[in-house]
């Protein structure tokens, strides 16, 4: 029976695979550094995971998952959704800006400390290279980190 779901499990994600695929690069998934005012503190510097899927309008939807360190003993954890929207008629490419809301978990000395709402602004362009990849610098503002600056290199699926 384990196998059976197993198999099912598989070619279903295969499936799907193709379909995202067969569109018209939709889907992106870029990886960053960032340097950031998340600690109370210091500065932090930290990575991001960013994923979007491009929606009508020049508008996207996604998340972005970041995490934090003040080289000391302060770690914060950014899982967020985003709503963007692109200000060049590009094909989801150039200048945007972005709604983002989501959680703020920070962790002092190991031990989970605040869990606390987020809420932010970010603008950034988005630079195509070749058909498939991309460089995304940005800025970003909101509550209850001050900025960060980062850039993201990624992939159009």
């Amino acid at each position: 029976m384990k196998k059976i779901t197993k198999l099912t499990v598989l070619g279903l994600f295969l499936i799907c695979s193709l379909c995202v695929f067969a569109q018209e690069k939709k889907i992106s998934v870029g990886l960053g550094l960032e340097f950031d005012m998340d600690s109370r503190h210091d500065f932090a510097g930290g990575a991001v995971l960013d994923s979007n899927y491009n929606l009508p309008n020049y508008l996207a939807l996604g998340f972005t998952f970041a995490a934090s360190y003040n080289f000391s003993n302060f770690v914060s954890i950014e899982p967020i959704i985003l709503l963007r929207r692109y200000f060049s008629k590009n094909d989801h490419l150039g200048f945007f800006g972005e709604i983002d809301a989501g959680a703020f978990i920070y962790f002092e000395d190991g031990e989970t400390t605040t869990f606390m709402p987020e809420a932010g602004l970010r603008g950034g362009y988005r630079h195509k290279f070749g058909k498939s990849f991309y460089v995304e610098p940005y800025g970003r503002l909101g509550y209850p980190f001050a900025f960060g600056i980062g850039v993201l290199l990624g992939i159009l699926f």
